[in-house]
């Protein structure tokens, strides 16, 4: 009791009530941190760097005939498919394009297709997407030059590819390719307004139902994409490629 005596009254419950704060910040940390874990959250940083799945899953509708899940035929290197596109010439006037569609990708196809055009009769496609607007870009370069595309067995076409693919002058796929769409979104750090934000979408979805119309590509087609959360897939199956015209035949094309 001497001992504490010699301290004033008032530091010690000052330093009491230091404790208490520092305790009780502690306790929410944890408690935030539980949260964190049990929901998911994470920083954007640590979204941005984690790699999104080559092959997303199926969707899961309340349709009467689910989506066709084709994802076990798929002989795609994932790593490769991460790299941004690249295009290789080969026989037959086969051009290969795999690999995800970014932002410059349709700039570095017409300087492919300037340098070697008159080569190219086929345009074959293996990429899990990316930038809608060099997807579109690249579509009416070869619809201009009345190129053909090819999904082959055992290739992917999702996402953004698809509006690519629509470019061909004639389209075909292999029975067993995997071509997939699902909701488009950006992928930014930059915030937006809710109202600026749902006007864009918007925007974007008209843009992309005109180039499907142009391409002689039916739009509702889009709609499962919209359907279609962005870390899924609405796998078409072969009779919808075809009652929506993105092929105009659905043969066996063999593999890369």
């Amino acid at each position: 009791m001497r001992y504490f005596a010699r301290f004033d009254d008032g530091e010690v419950v000052r330093w009491a009530f230091r404790g208490l704060l520092i305790g009780a910040v502690g306790v929410l940390a944890l408690d935030l941190r539980d949260l964190a874990e049990t929901n998911g959250w994470s920083s954007p940083e640590a979204a941005l760097t984690a790699p999104e799945p080559v092959l997303p899953p199926a969707v899961q509708t309340n349709a009467p005939t689910p989506s066709a899940d084709p994802r076990e035929f798929v002989t795609a290197d994932e790593a490769r498919l991460r790299q941004p596109m690249a295009f290789t010439l080969g026989a037959g006037g086969v051009m290969t394009a795999e690999g995800s569609i970014e932002p410059g990708s349709a700039a570095r196809f017409a300087a492919e297709i300037e340098q070697r055009g008159e080569y190219v009769k086929t345009v074959s496609l293996n990429s899990p997407g990316g930038a809608l607007d060099d997807a579109m870009a690249m579509a009416e370069t070869v619809r201009e030059l009345g190129i053909a595309t090819v999904v082959a067995d055992g290739a992917l076409c999702a996402s953004s590819c698809p509006l690519f693919f629509a470019g061909g002058k004639t389209r075909s796929a292999g029975e067993k390719a995997a071509i997939g769409v699902h909701q488009f979104y950006a992928a930014t750090l930059s915030e937006t307004a809710p109202e600026q934000a749902m006007a864009d979408a918007q925007a974007t979805t008209a843009r992309i139902s005109r180039h499907l119309s142009e391409m002689g590509i039916d739009p509702a087609l889009w709609l499962h994409a919209l359907d279609t959360p962005p870390r899924a897939l609405y796998y078409l199956s072969p009779d919808e490629l075809a009652e929506y015209k993105l092929v105009t035949k659905v043969s066996s094309v063999a593999s890369k």
